[in-house]
């Protein structure tokens, strides 16, 4: 059985290496980063089914990486922690994309809890990202990111792998904007000039696979990225 993942992003080492230990111990697997710079690659490469993160971090705060995570992945649950007590500060970090938050200092046990209750809420947000197989309805279309395939009716296409990881994005965001710099630094891992127009030659494909259902789109949004729509 697959071991529940954390990232859990704390700049403090000592409260950093109980946390973390501690959450080892009761079976998770923890990615522990320090420094708010490190986050987004990790959280590329790691896939986590949630994330713990400090407010206060060395060059990026967690509340903007939080933003950058709800950017990419609408549905991945985070938690906040926080030394901070204000009306405003807790009302920042639900804006940003929290789903919980706990003052510091707390006890392992409230935050275990929490963990598990906030995966028990967003269990349905989380079977991609638990590497469970798992299809994608688009539409009349059928989208299975493990298998690399994109089936209508009785034709099967078999995608690439850069083709599906662009998929996978737009269909786990559906009617929501996706900014052309996350997609290029998630897949191609920085928004250069020559990436971003292999970005568009993926995104011509996509269209080209997926015209045979009108009901299935990608709309360009200038100055911004892409919305995936699926009319019903």
């Amino acid at each position: 059985m697959e071991k529940t993942k954390i990232l859990y992003v704390e700049d403090e080492p000592f409260l950093g290496k109980i946390v973390n230990e501690s959450l080892q111990s009761r079976g998770f697997e923890v990615m522990m980063i320090k420094d708010g710079k490190d986050v987004m690659e990790a959280y590329s490469k790691f896939q986590p089914h949630i994330c713990v993160l400090d407010v206060m971090l060395p060059n990026i705060d967690g509340f903007t990486l939080g933003q950058h995570i709800k950017d990419i992945s609408p549905h991945q649950p985070i938690i906040y922690l926080t030394a901070k007590n204000q009306t405003e500060d807790l009302v920042k970090g639900f804006q940003s994309g929290g789903n919980d938050y706990i003052k510091k200092p707390f006890s392992m046990e409230e935050l275990i809890i929490r963990i598990n209750n906030l995966l028990r809420l967003t269990q349905k947000g989380n079977v991609i990202k638990a590497g469970k197989e798992s299809n994608f309805s688009l539409g009349n279309y059928t989208f299975n990111p493990n298998k690399y395939t994109l089936q209508i009716g009785n034709k099967n296409r078999s995608l690439s792998h850069r083709e599906t990881e662009l998929l996978k994005i737009l269909a786990e965001n559906s009617n929501h904007a996706v900014q052309r710099r996350e997609i290029l630094k998630k897949i191609w891992g920085d928004d250069s000039f020559f990436n971003s127009r292999n970005l568009d030659v993926y995104i011509t494909k996509l269209r080209a696979y997926l015209k045979e259902d009108p009901q299935v789109q990608i709309i360009t949004l200038k100055g911004v990225g892409y919305r995936f729509v699926i009319d019903v």
